[in-house]
């Protein structure tokens, strides 16, 4: 065949593309997995591409390689790093359920590189792999993954989301709208209140996300093939998790039981389990969002949306929710990625879970989605809408529910009255209850003053 090149492994030989860096283990997990034509997210070459690096380190200073190929493998990972890198890594999640086809994609280009750099050879699994099994590294590549998208992308993107909410509560704390309760008027609120109800929702879930953290920064690697440590320096786990720490400026450390965290998935479902509630509660900015932008003349129009974009193909002058759309559609991922997720975790079968290449996909899908459709939520959305107070003061004036307030003076039935009287008649509730009550004008206006009925109490 032309433009390629032989290569040997323990199953014999095939033709490798000639100017791939990756080998024959590498090549047959291409020609054996054509299935999704995607490959393995980025965010997770790059973890797996450090975690050799902290490998190797820990391997020179324990003897178990030379210094001089342990320098030439951290010297290739930094030529990979460096460049695009993905162009090396085409294997398809759908693969063999431990990763090890990923795991040798990434030992077989590296120990290229590190060839290369050396001048002499460097091993794929006797020095790049060294003290490590597939099914260590890969548990391990996830964890160390999602530390690394949590910490770098969402939990920054949703601390961004909830200080653009805060500012735009402060701003907007003049405005008192129509409470809704099952979508049906009621009590008024501020929206302040609605905005700041938003970012306690947000903050309860960051605060979650963080509690994950040492958990998902407790890594499995030393424990190699079954969870013994076969093939590892006894020291190899404690002196990886210190270098890859200084790799990535996230403290890592071994796992307490290196067991569970190779039989099991557990940590990378519950911080699913986590993501997937921050993608319920985007979901209910979102909508509110939309609610309130509806119309502008037949629906509530109680803000106004920044236009981005035409909102038909046919229909001229409209312009539609975008922002908001898009991020309820990342939501409903969110939320699909994570039942992939709960059932690829109930793949722990004995000493190792067959589902780790579709938990790292989606566990870093949804880490990136929510991330970056926070931002866009924050920037495009709530940072630049516009109150429409003369909508919201006339639903307000027209609004019967104001006469809940009235309750503790007139008593719940007669109050009843008044407000069917108010919906049936088309009329501002202040007059029926004038006519129904032996109240003043004035005392009415005291006692439904909207914005006195947004603070509670009697």
């Amino acid at each position: 065949m032309s433009n390629t090149r032989i290569e040997r492994d323990s199953m014999g030989q095939l033709h490798v593309p000639e100017a791939a860096l990756y080998g024959a283990q590498t090549q047959r997990a291409v020609d054996n997995f054509p299935i999704s034509h995607q490959r393995m997210p980025a965010q997770f070459i790059r973890a797996l591409i450090l975690a050799k690096a902290a490998a190797a380190r820990a391997n020179v200073e324990l003897e178990q390689i030379s210094e001089a190929q342990g320098n030439a493998i951290v010297e290739a990972v930094q030529i990979l790093l460096a460049a695009d890198f993905m162009e090396h890594f085409p294997v398809d999640i759908f693969q063999t359920g431990s990763g090890t086809s990923s795991n040798m994609n990434a030992n077989e280009v590296i120990a290229t590189l590190a060839t290369r750099v050396l001048g002499e050879a460097v091993n794929p699994n006797d020095h790049v792999n060294c003290g490590q099994s597939s099914n260590d590294i890969i548990p391990t590549t996830i964890h160390v993954s999602a530390a690394l998208g949590l910490h770098e992308q969402l939990l920054p993107a949703l601390t961004h989301l909830v200080q653009v909410i805060e500012h735009k509560a402060e701003q907007v704390h003049v405005y008192v709208k129509t409470g809704r309760t099952h979508l049906m008027d009621a009590m008024p609120v501020r929206m302040s209140q609605v905005l700041n109800g938003w970012a306690q929702q947000l903050k309860a879930n960051i605060g979650h996300l963080h509690n994950l953290q040492p958990a998902l920064q407790s890594l499995a690697q030393g424990g190699t093939a079954v969870g013994t440590g076969i093939n590892a320096h006894p020291q190899f786990a404690g002196l990886f998790s210190q270098q890859l720490s200084a790799l990535t400026n996230v403290p890592f450390t071994p796992g307490r039981d290196l067991f569970a965290l190779i039989g099991s998935q557990d940590t990378a479902v519950s911080v699913s389990g986590q993501l997937k509630a921050t993608a319920v509660s985007l979901m209910k900015i979102a909508n509110d969002l939309r609610w309130m932008n509806s119309g502008p003349l037949a629906g509530l129009g109680e803000i106004e949306l920044e236009a981005l974009q035409p909102g038909s193909s046919i229909m001229p002058g409209k312009v539609n929710p975008v922002i908001p759309e898009a991020t309820a559609m990342v939501a409903a991922q969110v939320i699909g990625n994570d039942t992939v997720i709960t059932i690829a975790g109930q793949s722990g079968n004995f000493e190792l879970n067959v589902m780790l290449p579709v938990i790292a996909q989606n566990l870093l899908s949804s880490i990136e989605l929510l991330a970056n459709s926070s931002r866009l939520l924050a920037d495009k959305a709530i940072a630049s809408f516009k109150v429409n107070d003369a909508k919201l003061k006339e639903a307000l004036s027209r609004n019967p529910i104001l006469v809940t307030a009235l309750n503790p003076i007139i008593g719940y039935q007669k109050a009843a009255e008044i407000a069917k009287a108010a919906y049936q008649q088309g009329r501002p509730v202040i007059d029926v209850a004038l006519e129904y009550t032996e109240l003043s004008r004035s005392q009415l206006e005291v006692l439904l003053d909207p914005e006195k009925l947004t603070a509670g109490g009697v």
